[in-house]
């Protein structure tokens, strides 16, 4: 798996849009540097793969699910609820 396949810079600004989140909030929760954020939805770098893992597992972990490019454009949503988890909390 490539790191573009990971999360792309439009996914993340689009994913960190979803939940409200800053720049700061992000790096926080992926513990990363601000600067890698920044840097890596401006295309001025790639992130190193464990740190744009550590972005993704951030998101998802927020309730962000990625939607491959599959031909449609690639994306980002709100994962569905778990309902039999819920149900059994």
């Amino acid at each position: 798996m490539s790191t573009q396949d990971i999360l792309s810079p439009r996914q993340c600004r689009a994913a960190r849009g979803l939940l409200g989140w800053s720049q700061d909030q992000l790096a926080d929760a992926a513990n990363v540097a601000r600067a890698t954020i920044a840097n890596f939805e401006t295309g001025k770098t790639q992130p190193v793969g464990n740190n744009l893992s550590a972005i993704r597992a951030a998101f998802e972990a927020a309730g962000v699910a990625f939607i491959p490019e599959n031909g449609g454009g690639d994306g980002v949503r709100m994962a569905k609820p778990d309902r039999n988890r819920s149900a059994s909390t």
